[in-house]
């Protein structure tokens, strides 16, 4: 390794310069090569075509002017992007995000993990991400329809069945990829799987809702099952309140888990009494209906209480779901979660837990299922609403969770074989990034230098 080490730093330190500022996508790319720097140092054919390097600098990125009219006839002007990573193994494929928070550095390395979660499926897919600065909480249904009209406008010159073919994300729901849906064949004429995510009504896919969420927890109990454990009698910790949260928590109730709290940008639910069923319908509507806030759950059930301004890691569980969004759980809180006895942490969000805290998790011996296998699901049931679109069919959601449920268990066992550790543990990040790196690199390799 002492040979190895100065040779990823410099590697790390040429990123760096390559990408000032952009911390995030630094972040992502030195989790990944931190894995795979051992693994390939005897496999020269990586080193000499520079594979990682290749794979650290997308195809393109696209950017461009956003221009709408609010509802006080008011000219705003964001800006958008799609960032088209990699595509050896399949079409660009990878989610809209809408946020404030949203920049160059943070869709890179959103699109750079789509590349090897996406790898992971085993699907033809490869990895890409987009999105746009804009806020849509708060906005009315005409100017949300209006900003993703003029969004659309410029983005669907770029995108296409074939091409790149983008899905929703942090404030992208089913509102805005049905304006986005429709301008796109408005622009187009022509009807085509281009999107995912849809209504059922214009070519969804049962199961698409609830597919991260699903997903995620297929993991977790296949991780449970590997270490001789289950779901049933323990209790969890998630946060978030979007799809992936809610979904996440609805199969832990329906597998015998106790989920204990939620939480959403203005803190977090804490129930000791665990949600039932009666209360996440509840929460479901409060948030995905009539996108209300989490305080508001304390005035139905008055047995909960609402922590302003905080996450919920202090809460002693055996299991902890990060479902929210990226570097939301650091150190500190991987410091607690360990102290107050968790068994295992699954990734709901891409990228929620920082090195600091990843390394935590991973030194003490933990069940720590990364983002890039655990929320595979979503990306995975999208990847079958391409097919379902290109055939004209429309499979029931029991096929379909067969399907997802097989899908998750096979990306379980690819990272379990290559992050199993001498005392027959396995590190899941290590195996999830060298799995889906191999797919890709061997890809790259079979095309020669593109």
């Amino acid at each position: 390794m002492s040979k190895t080490a100065p040779k990823l730093e410099t590697f790390m330190e040429g990123l760096r310069e390559r990408n000032p500022g952009q911390d995030e996508f630094v972040q992502a790319v030195h989790e990944v090569a931190h894995d795979i720097w051992g693994w390939i140092a005897d496999k020269p054919e990586y080193h000499e075509a520079e594979i990682l390097r290749r794979i650290a600098e997308p195809d393109r990125i696209v950017s461009f002017r956003v221009c709408w009219e609010d509802d006080e006839h008011n000219i705003r002007v964001e800006r958008g992007w799609r960032v088209q990573n990699n595509n050896a193994i399949g079409p660009y494929k990878g989610g809209l995000r809408f946020d404030e928070s949203v920049n160059e550095s943070v869709l890179k390395f959103l699109a750079f993990e789509q590349t090897f979660k996406n790898s992971l499926t085993g699907l033809p897919l490869g990895g890409g991400k987009g999105g746009a600065n804009f806020n849509p909480k708060g906005k009315s249904d005409a100017e949300v329809m209006r900003f993703c009209q003029s969004y659309m406008t410029e983005l669907f010159r770029h995108i296409g069945p074939h091409t790149d073919v983008p899905a929703g994300d942090i404030g992208v729901g089913s509102r805005e990829i049905g304006y986005l849906f429709g301008q796109y064949k408005r622009l187009t004429n022509r009807w085509e799987g281009a999107l995912t995510g849809k209504a059922l009504d214009y070519g969804g896919s049962e199961l698409r809702p609830e597919a991260t969420g699903y997903g995620a927890i297929y993991f977790l109990r296949a991780a449970l099952e590997q270490a001789k454990d289950g779901l049933d009698g323990k209790t969890a910790v998630i946060s978030g309140s979007g799809n992936v949260a809610l979904h996440a928590a609805r199969k832990l109730v329906s597998e015998g888990a106790k989920v204990v709290t939620l939480s959403d940008s203005d803190g977090y639910i804490h129930d000791p009494d665990g949600f039932d069923d009666a209360k996440l319908d509840f929460v479901f509507d409060l948030k995905l209906e009539r996108r209300g806030r989490m305080s508001e759950y304390v005035d139905q059930f008055k047995g909960a209480s609402f922590h302003e301004g905080e996450n919920p890691w202090n809460v002693a569980c055996d299991l902890a779901l990060p479902c929210a969004t990226q570097n939301e759980l650091d150190e500190n809180d991987a410091k607690t979660l360990i102290e107050n006895g968790a068994v295992a942490i699954c990734e709901g969000a891409n990228m929620p837990s920082t090195t600091a805290a990843t390394d935590r998790f991973r030194d003490a011996g933990l069940i720590f299922a990364p983002a890039k296998a655990a929320n595979a699901g979503g990306v995975a049931v999208s990847g079958l609403e391409m097919s379902q679109n290109a055939e004209r069919v429309s499979w029931e959601s029991e096929k379909l969770d067969r399907m997802l449920t097989s899908l998750m268990c096979d990306i379980h066992d690819k990272c379990a074989a290559y992050g199993e550790r001498d005392d027959g543990s396995v590190d899941y990040a290590r195996g999830a990034n060298i799995a889906g790196f191999k797919k890709v690199a061997d890809a790259m390799l079979a095309y020669g230098v593109v």
